[in-house]
């Protein structure tokens, strides 16, 4: 193999890994987005069950199943919030 064709492998190969990096970062892209709008379904809900709650507190409801239902959304929201941070570090690497 020549200079010039060693070359032209090497561009054939790079031109394939930034396919493939583009490929990965709209895959990502993709997951980023669905995962905010998850995260911005959560925090509806946990709004919806906080104003529940005060609401019932004053009544004396079932302020515990509230609060077991409260703290299940804060805690999927926390989770959400971690993934989403995992793929904003994950894109931020591919700049």
């Amino acid at each position: 193999m020549d200079g010039f064709e060693l070359l032209e492998e090497k561009v054939k190969k790079a031109a394939e890994i930034v396919k493939k990096l583009r490929r990965e970062n709209k895959a990502l892209e993709d997951d980023l987005t669905k995962s905010r709008w998850k995260l911005q379904e959560a925090e509806k809900r946990l709004d919806a069950v906080e104003a529940e709650v005060k609401a019932q507190s004053g009544k004396g409801g079932d302020v515990e199943g509230l609060t077991a239902q409260l703290q299940a959304l804060k805690d999927e929201r926390e989770e959400v919030k971690k993934r989403i941070a995992k793929l904003v570090d994950v894109l931020d690497g591919l700049d």
